[in-house]
C-alpha cells in the first residue's frame, strides 16, 4: 500500500474503533465512519450514498427469514422446549462417565437446530440445566464452561441467523449454508462432548453418583419428550432439504410450529406472544441497524479503494493458504475482544472473502469457518456475549466465566484446524444435494 491509503486506512480505522470505543451503538458507529471517510477523502454526496447504500442493503427479500426465525427463537425461548429435553436425556447420560455434565452440551446441540441464536440457546438450555446441576452437586466451573462453549453451537447449526446474513451479504444458497453447518456442528458437539468424558474419567468427583435408577423402559417412554424438538427440526430443515420450501418459507413454518407447541404447553398467551413480537422486533432491529451500517461502510470503503489495497498487499506477502487462514484467524480472535458476531461478518467480509476465494477456498467453507471464528467471540472477554448470559443466570464474575470457558475455547479452535485441513467436512453435503 502507498503511504496516502496507508494513512487513509488508519484514520478509518482509528475513528472505527474511537467510537466503538465510547460506547456508542456500533450501527451507528459504522454510519459515522462511512460519513467521515467519504466526507474527507471523496467528493461524493454522503447523505445521498447513505440512503442508496440502505436500500440496496435490506431490499433482498432473503431478509424476510431473519425475523421470523428470531420470532420462532422468542416463541421457543417460553415455550417449554427446554424442560422437556432436559426430562428426555436424563436418563440416557446420568450413567456416563461426566453425567449430567453432558445435557449442556446435547441440550444445546438440539435446541441450537431450532433456535437459530447462540444468546437464545446458552439462556434456554441455562436456566434448567445450571440450577439442576448445582442441585446435584455437578462441578459449577465445568457447569459454566461448558454452556458457554456449547451455547455457541446456536450460530454453527442451522437454522442459524448469522448463516442467513452471512450468505446474502457473500451471495450464496441460504440452504447451502445450512447443510455446511449440520457435519462441523455434530463435530464441534462430538469435541465437547468427548472432553467432558475425558474429564469424567480423569476424574469422577466432578459428577457425583446418581441416587435415581433408570430402565431402558424410562429411556424409551422419556423419548416422547424430545417430539417437539424433533418435530420442529424436521418442519424447518426438512422442508428446505427436500426442496419444498425456500428458507423463508421454511421460518414461516417454524413460527408456526414453535406457537402450536407453546399452545400445548400452555405457555402462550396475549401478554406472552406480546413479549415474543416485542422481543423479535428489537433484535432484528438491531440486526438490520448493524447490516445497513456496515453496507454504507462497506461501500466507502469501496469508493476509496481501502479493500483492494488491503488484500493486495496481503496477496504480495505471497503467505500460503493456510498461513492466510491463520493471519485471518488472529484478526478474527482480537476482534471478538471488541465486537458481537454479526459486526464482526458484515464489517470484515468485503475485505476477508476476495482474499479467501483468490487463495482457492470456497466461499460457503469460507463462511462455517468465520461462524466459528465467531462462536470464539462469544466466549472472549470483554464483549462475550455468552458470558452476559451465564453472568445473568449465576452472578458470577465475568472473568471467572471466561476462565471456566477457556478450555471450550482452545477446543473451538482445534475445530477450526481441523476444518481446514478438511474442508470436505463442511462442504459435503453442500455438495450432495441440491436446495434453494
Amino acid at each position: 500500500m502507498d503511504a496516502n491509503m496507508t494513512h487513509m486506512s488508519l484514520l478509518v480505522f482509528g475513528v472505527l474503533f474511537l467510537t466503538l470505543g465510547s460506547g456508542i451503538w456500533v450501527g451507528f458507529s459504522l454510519f459515522i465512519v462511512g460519513f467521515v471517510g467519504m466526507t474527507f477523502f471523496s467528493t461524493l454526496p454522503a447523505g445521498n450514498n447513505i440512503a442508496s447504500s440502505i436500500w440496496a442493503t435490506i431490499e433482498k427479500w432473503e431478509y424476510v427469514a431473519l425475523p421470523l426465525f428470531i420470532l420462532m427463537g422468542e416463541i421457543l425461548f417460553r415455550s417449554g422446549i427446554s424442560e422437556k429435553l432436559f426430562n428426555a436425556l436424563v436418563p440416557w447420560l446420568y450413567r456416563l462417565p461426566g453425567g449430567l455434565l453432558l445435557m449442556n452440551i446435547l441440550s444445546c446441540t438440539l435446541f441450537a437446530a431450532v433456535s437459530g441464536s447462540s444468546a437464545a440457546t446458552t439462556a434456554t438450555v441455562g436456566r434448567i440445566t445450571l440450577a439442576e446441576l448445582d442441585r446435584l452437586g455437578y462441578d459449577r466451573r465445568l457447569a459454566m464452561g461448558s454452556l458457554a462453549g456449547a451455547g455457541t453451537l446456536g450460530f454453527l447449526i442451522p437454522p442459524s441467523l448469522i448463516m442467513i446474513v452471512y450468505a446474502i451479504l457473500a451471495e450464496v444458497s441460504i440452504g447451502k449454508m445450512f447443510m455446511a453447518g449440520i457435519l462441523p456442528g455434530i463435530l464441534l458437539s462430538s469435541i465437547y462432548s468427548g472432553y467432558i468424558i475425558y474429564r469424567g474419567l480423569r476424574n469422577p468427583d466432578i459428577a457425583p453418583r446418581a441416587r435415581e435408577h433408570y430402565t431402558w423402559r424410562h429411556r424409551l417412554i422419556a423419548m416422547k419428550d424430545l417430539a417437539p424438538t424433533l418435530i420442529l427440526i424436521l418442519m424447518v430443515l426438512g422442508s428446505i432439504y427436500a426442496g419444498i420450501a425456500t428458507p423463508t418459507e421454511a421460518a414461516a413454518l417454524g413460527v408456526l410450529g414453535a406457537f402450536l407447541f407453546a399452545c400445548i404447553n400452555r405457555r402462550m398467551n396475549s401478554r406472552i406472544l406480546l413479549e415474543c413480537l416485542v422481543g423479535a422486533v428489537k433484535t432484528n432491529a438491531m440486526i438490520m441497524l448493524i447490516v445497513m451500517g456496515a453496507g454504507f461502510l462497506s461501500r466507502v470503503m469501496g469508493f476509496l479503494g481501502i479493500p483492494a489495497a488491503i488484500t493486495t498487499a496481503i496477496i504480495e506477502m505471497d503467505l500460503s493458504p493456510y498461513a492466510l487462514m491463520i493471519l485471518l484467524g488472529g484478526v478474527y480472535i482480537v476482534l471478538g475482544c471488541l465486537l458481537d458476531g454479526f459486526s464482526i461478518v458484515v464489517m470484515t467480509l468485503p475485505i476477508a472473502l476476495p482474499m479467501v476465494t483468490a487463495a482457492g477456498f470456497d466461499p460457503i467453507w469460507f463462511g462455517i469457518y468465520l461462524i466459528l471464528m465467531v462462536e470464539v467471540s462469544q466466549i472472549t472477554p470483554p464483549v462475550g456475549f455468552n458470558l452476559f448470559v451465564i453472568q445473568g443466570l449465576t452472578e458470577e464474575p465475568i472473568l471467572n466465566i471466561a476462565r471456566h470457558a477457556l478450555p471450550f475455547f482452545f477446543l473451538m479452535l482445534l475445530t477450526t484446524a481441523i476444518l481446514t485441513v478438511f474442508p470436505e467436512i463442511a462442504l459435503y453435503l453442500p455438495k450432495l444435494m441440491t436446495v434453494k
